[in-house]
Formats: structure tokens, C-alpha cells, sequence
């Protein structure tokens, strides 16, 4: 395996990318990770890797890199604590505008590299980045043809570009997976999501996940399940080798 560090320029800086793709055998489909609240650690780079040993090339942007942050560090779970405040500020920072400025910047990086591949790309996007998966897939109809969403938040809103409106505009497959407790994705929602994407004729599936909390794929947080988790790799594995390998 292949793994570096880059700084990409933007129009607002310098994103900070980690990637990660197999030493051979390329040109290998794109995947754009993009990461959760707490930011960039070792853990979502773990999480890229074993994307990429699937024969993926697994981009892992730096969001919050306008607000030159990079790694937080351990957040800590008192809803007082500053980490946490800070991380909050961080989140609320992005916009989907934003982060699909920040994607097209990737997509014209990726068209430079010789590993990674040149025709459809994945996305995925847990917690607060399921929206932005989501939204690469709606903005970038002609490149992004798999898009997952691992508990994401704010999938249905009242804005004109809340996820559950704008994937009416994908034409990629869309998977999206509800933890059964989640107090950022309450239950109430998910038959609406499913029946928003159904009545717009998208391609998606909505599973819940029976007995699993919101973070449960992230082996580092004590919400971790590991069934769940192997049950949403092995979706997202199947999802891609669909729609970027066959």
C-alpha cells in the first residue's frame, strides 16, 4: 500500500489530504472519504486504508483546514468541555457550498494522479459529512456514481439544498445507514427520508441498524459495534464494487 500526506491548494488555503491506494495494479476508482466532527486522527486514516486494500484510491480531505485546524485530539464527552465547544464551531462552520467548492479542487487534483482511476467516483461520509456525500453526488451527477451516508446528519431540513431534495439530482446509487439510537438522527426521520427518495425516483436504500448507536463504526469510540461495523463495510464494499467496478 501507498499512503501520503498532501497539501492541495484552494481558493481559501491549503487542504491538508491524506491518501491512501494498493502499490499495483492501478489505475484504481476513486473514493472521497470525508471525515466526521472530531476531524482527522489515525483512526479515520485506519478506516481509509482498508478502503483502499479493496483496490480503491481513498482521498481523505482536511475540512476544517480554513479554520487551520487539523487534528483536535480526544474529545472529550462533557457537552462543556472547550474541545468540544470548539469542535461544535468547527462543524457548523462548513456548508455544503463549501465542501463541494473544497470537492471540486479534489476531483481536479485527481485527474492528475496516474493512480486513480478517471472515470465514476465514490463518496462516503459519516456523522456530519453524510450530507456532503450525499451533496457530491446532486452537484456532481456526471462523476459521482456511489454515495454512502454512515449516520449522517441534517439528510432532510428546510433548506433548499437539504440532501433529501437535491438527490433527486444524482445519478448515482445512494445507500444510507440509520443507527437505531441516535439522538442526531432520531428514528421519526427515516421512514420520511425513505419515502422522499423513493417518490423522486432516486436509487437508494435507507437501513436502519437494530441496537446500534450513533459512532458505532469507529473502533475507538465506546459506542463501537462490531457487527454493525462489519455490516456497513460489507455494504459499502458491495455498493462500490457495483457502481465503480463493474
Amino acid at each position: 500500500m501507498i499512503d501520503q500526506t498532501i497539501e492541495i491548494a484552494t481558493p481559501d488555503g491549503h487542504m491538508t489530504t491524506f491518501i491512501s491506494h494498493p502499490e499495483r495494479g492501478g489505475p484504481f476508482p476513486v473514493i472521497i472519504f470525508y471525515m466526521d466532527a472530531p476531524g482527522i486522527r489515525e483512526e479515520l486514516r485506519d478506516m481509509a486504508r482498508r478502503l483502499a486494500t479493496s483496490g480503491y484510491y481513498v482521498v481523505l480531505p482536511n475540512l476544517y483546514y480554513r479554520a487551520d485546524v487539523l487534528e483536535l485530539g480526544p474529545i472529550p464527552p462533557d457537552e462543556n468541555a472547550p474541545q468540544r465547544k470548539r469542535m461544535f464551531e468547527l462543524m457548523y462552520s462548513l456548508t455544503i457550498p463549501l465542501v463541494m467548492q473544497d470537492t471540486q479542487v479534489l476531483l481536479d487534483f485527481i485527474a492528475t494522479q496516474a493512480a486513480a482511476g478517471k472515470g465514476k467516483i465514490g463518496t462516503v461520509g459519516y456523522c456530519m459529512s453524510g450530507r456532503y456525500a450525499l451533496g457530491a453526488a446532486s452537484n456532481f451527477p456526471d462523476r459521482v456514481n456511489a454515495a454512502a451516508s454512515i449516520y449522517g446528519t441534517h439528510l432532510m431540513t428546510d433548506q433548499p439544498d437539504s440532501p433529501h431534495l437535491t438527490a433527486r439530482e444524482a445519478k448515482a446509487e445512494i445507500y444510507v445507514a440509520c443507527a437505531e439510537f441516535d439522538h442526531y438522527v432520531p428514528l421519526e426521520i427515516i421512514e420520511p427520508l425513505r419515502a422522499a427518495l423513493k417518490a423522486d425516483g432516486v436509487v437508494a436504500e435507507v437501513e436502519l441498524y437494530p441496537g446500534a448507536h450513533h459512532g458505532f463504526a469507529f473502533p475507538k469510540r465506546p459506542v463501537y459495534d462490531r457487527d454493525a461495523a462489519e455490516r456497513h463495510w460489507e455494504r459499502l464494499l458491495a455498493l462500490y464494487g457495483r457502481r465503480l467496478k463493474s
